[in-house]
């Protein structure tokens, strides 16, 4: 489906900016949406945006420390005033971030009227929802997903709104489009939804900033968590047939993070393949939601991250179908905090389904698998989880198989990851390079289709271990290699 059939093919880009770059109006301005841009150079070119860096934090939860925003306040704390108290905070920071886009200028008085009536109009919504359910047969559990989906719909609404006034000031006719169904009272599907968007605009002479929520009928927090931004971005561009998908982000795609190994260490990787990207999101590296990644990958749009804070930054490029010439290992990265959940039990030997079982067990308690390693009587699964959670399952484990001996451990998980791993002894020279830092390997998963190589070692010993591997697998063996005359290949 493609919803411009009579424009030529592959004649423009969807992008999207992140959270921390749309907060740094300068940067964005400069690097990404103008720039030396003039005239037609400007369009083309369709923009999803995030909200701002903590908008959504403060809308739902903190992404990272679960610090209570209004949506758990509204849930949980179930009282009038925790609901207009936490609405009061998401409103004080509209306006600051209104005052540091616009300054004096007529526009802040748009931006911050355009923010008072969505404040105050999902303020009231919420308001008489929970009066309605301070009584009879009403239930406020049967609402929440609902008011989860409103709340965080409003922070791309506010950044969107803001970059097209911007960008209008600066004589860009960019477009605000509000995909957020924001007093819409028909239920149409997320494509119907961006058709009915895209439709009257002319892409060679417009702009259009669209908001990174879209609402649907199923929803698209619930469906991809803190990811539906790019879920959005990445159905847009197969929609549209875009020529290319962009993320623009605040830091590039690079062979490990330069706060561990140091930014004169790392090098920015040029150019992978979504398998790669795969490998990222299993370990919760901010590359691109899954499902986002499969919606390019099966129209077989290239997709790219650019540095917004870097001019003329050609980025990383990801396609279908990379895989480096040369085998070598492109990333160091890893999960820290994994739980490593051991389950003994001798008479396993022969059987097919304690394995099924306990796969069920955690799938009730939405326990998601990083990776498991078994033999004949131990199954071991490496579980991204609360520790609460974690405690559940091994009494609920332990109830059903009273005869097993199930352990666990807090450890870390430190991948090599590449297109093409096949490098002869190259696990040899990773455990090596564990050994030499005196990092004990507790477990190593290597699968024959050599996209990673996953190295378990103790929880504190994280930063060591992708320091110590990076050293050895990427500045001594890729870096020299990169320095030689090379090409990459498609096949």
């Amino acid at each position: 489906m493609n919803l411009l059939p009579n424009r030529e093919p592959s004649a423009h880009t969807v992008e999207k900016i992140g959270g921390t770059s749309i907060s740094n109006t300068a940067a964005v301005l400069k690097n990404v949406l103008i720039g030396g841009r003039k005239g037609s150079a400007l369009y083309n070119r369709i923009f999803v945006v995030s909200a701002y860096s903590g908008m959504t934090d403060l809308l739902l939860e903190h992404k990272k420390t679960g610090k209570p925003g209004a949506y758990v306040r509204f849930a949980d704390d179930r009282s009038r005033s925790a609901l207009v108290e936490a609405m009061a905070e998401v409103h004080r920071e509209m306006r600051r971030i209104n005052a540091e886009v616009f300054g004096r200028s007529p526009e802040r008085r748009v931006a911050d009227d355009f923010a008072r009536d969505r404040i105050e109009g999902v303020r009231g919504c919420l308001l008489d929802l929970q009066r309605l359910c301070s009584n009879g047969p009403f239930r406020l559990e049967e609402h929440l997903n609902t008011v989860r989906e409103v709340l965080a719909a409003q922070g791309e609404a506010h950044s969107s709104h803001n970059t097209a006034l911007l960008l209008r000031t600066l004589g860009v006719e960019a477009i605000f489009v509000d995909m957020t169904g924001w007093r819409d009272e028909t239920e149409i599907s997320l494509d119907e939804r961006i058709e009915t968007a895209l439709s009257a605009i002319d892409l060679g002479k417009q702009l259009p900033i669209i908001t990174g929520y879209s609402r649907c009928p199923a929803g698209l927090v619930q469906l991809y968590g803190r990811g539906y931004t790019e879920f959005t971005f990445a159905r847009i561009a197969v929609l549209t047939g875009a020529k290319e998908a962009i993320i623009h982000k605040e830091y590039p795609l690079s062979t490990a993070d330069p706060k561990i190994v140091g930014i004169e260490r790392v090098r920015t990787i040029g150019h992978t393949n979504y398998d790669v990207a795969d490998q990222l999101s299993n370990l919760e590296v901010e590359a691109i939601h899954p499902a986002a990644a499969k919606e390019l990958r099966h129209a077989n749009i290239p997709l790219r991250f650019k540095n917004t804070f870097k001019s003329g930054d050609e980025g990383t490029a990801i396609t279908r179908d990379y895989v480096s010439d040369t085998p070598q290992a492109e990333i160091i990265t890893g999960l820290r905090g994994v739980y490593a959940l051991e389950f003994f039990e001798q008479d396993m030997v022969g059987g097919n389904d304690y394995d099924a079982e306990i796969l069920k067990k955690l799938k009730g308690y939405d326990v998601r698998v990083v990776t498991k390693a078994s033999n004949a009587n131990t199954i071991t699964h490496y579980l991204a989880a609360a520790p609460d959670v974690i405690a559940s399952v091994v009494q609920a484990l332990e109830e059903s198989f009273p005869t097993a001996d199930i352990v666990t451990k807090k450890v870390s998980i430190v991948s090599a990851i590449g297109s093409d791993l096949n490098l002869q002894n190259l696990a040899a020279i990773a455990v090596q390079a564990l050994a030499d830092a005196c990092i004990e390997v507790l477990g190593i998963h290597q699968l024959m289709r050599s996209v990673d190589i996953i190295f378990i070692v103790d929880e504190s010993r994280f930063d060591d271990a992708v320091r110590a591997l990076h050293r050895a697998l990427i500045e001594d063996l890729w870096l020299p290699l990169a320095a030689r005359p090379s090409s990459s290949v498609e096949r």
